[in-house]
């Protein structure tokens, strides 16, 4: 026999569809509160089989809610526990002891050291040994040299430079065409190619490189070669001459051949003296034909070129025969502005005193 007051239908456990009780016996929905009270199945006798009144035979429900409420606050103490929050007191409830919770080793403070092994003791620099340096040692402050001072010795004394003319240059000349500085032959006239082959001498030989010859310069030449000897210092500058033209055989003529590029001076067919020659370049041409001497200028200076001209013999408007110091330097690397270029300065300085205004002029092929 069903008891249908009780509340049982049969299919399962009560509470389901809830309780008569008011009293609060189910805890949860569906779920038991954790020993809150006996199962009234089975403290309750069978209603058919006379027995005591079930008000008096069950427990009074609300006595039993002091106990139902402290396994719930112990349920709360157990969930703070779990996440770190300290346990709180329940309202009307009786004081409870909190839970006693598993002893820990305190966590060390951050402003005090734990105990330390010997290993992990903060070391400390030992003292420095004779053999071991923690760091490098300093190095010793550099002594400053001092600056060296200016000297006050006077620069060598320049004997020979560039426009010098002498027999010291001619051996000059001479002397650095023995040891394969200077290619030509001495003209006694200090020019740029002199210049150049006295640079040449000083850089081989760690010298101050100016072009210049002084002292020191020309002490380390002497030492280093011999005297030259008189074929070096004057060798034959004259080239084999033409066969004159047939109106240089009458009279004082200046006979010049551009062939050749040699000047004989002759009186009545015969050659007084010969000389080197150079001429103009294809765009200022030396005029061809016959002349005559019509000026002469001992210390002539171009006014068209501002060059110099000494012993200037004008045969032919601005053209003259005269002495060049760019040919005596230069040779034939050159050419002149239509002019007869000497590079003989005392073959030609004598021919100067020689002629007179008025002698003739020829010039040909």
């Amino acid at each position: 026999m069903v008891d249908t007051d009780s509340g049982w239908d049969g299919r399962g456990g009560r509470g389901s569809r809830g309780t008569r009780d008011t009293g609060g016996t189910w805890g949860m929905r569906g779920a038991r509160a954790p020993d809150a009270l006996p199962d009234r199945r089975v403290a309750a006798p069978d209603r058919g089989v006379a027995a005591p009144d079930s008000r008096v035979a069950a427990p009074d429900l609300r006595a039993a809610l002091p106990g139902r409420r402290v396994a719930a606050v112990s349920l709360v103490a157990l969930a703070a526990l779990a996440t770190g929050c300290e346990p709180g007191t329940a309202t009307g409830a009786p004081e409870a002891s909190p839970p006693v919770r598993p002893t820990q080793a305190a966590a060390p403070s951050p402003t005090r050291t734990a105990p330390v092994t010997e290993d992990a003791k903060p070391r400390t620099a030992p003292p420095p040994s004779p053999s071991a340096s923690t760091s490098p040692p300093a190095p010793a402050p550099a002594t400053a040299r001092p600056a060296p001072e200016p000297s006050t010795a006077p620069p060598p004394r320049v004997l020979m430079r560039t426009g010098s003319e002498s027999d010291r240059v001619r051996e000059l000349q001479a002397r650095l065409r023995q040891i394969g500085h200077f290619g030509r032959n001495p003209t006694g006239y200090y020019g740029s190619v002199t210049a150049d082959a006295v640079r040449s001498f000083q850089a081989k030989r760690s010298l101050p490189v100016t072009g210049s010859t002084d002292e020191v310069t020309w002490q380390r030449l002497l030492a280093m070669t011999r005297v030259p000897k008189a074929a070096e210092l004057r060798p034959p500058t004259e080239r084999p001459l033409a066969a004159p033209d047939e109106r240089c055989l009458k009279g004082r003529v200046l006979c010049i051949s551009k062939n050749s590029r040699t000047l004989a001076w002759m009186i009545d067919g015969k050659v007084v003296s010969a000389m080197d020659v150079r001429f103009g370049s294809e765009y200022t041409p030396t005029r061809e034909g016959v002349f005559e001497v019509f000026w002469k200028s001992r210390d002539h200076v171009s006014t068209l070129y501002d060059t110099p001209m000494p012993y200037a013999l004008f045969f032919s408007g601005g053209q003259a025969v005269h002495y060049s110091a760019d040919f005596a330097a230069n040779g034939y690397g050159g050419a002149s502005h239509g002019c007869v270029n000497v590079r003989d300065k005392k073959k030609v300085a004598a021919l100067f005193d020689q002629v007179r205004t008025g002698d003739k002029v020829v010039v040909y092929w």
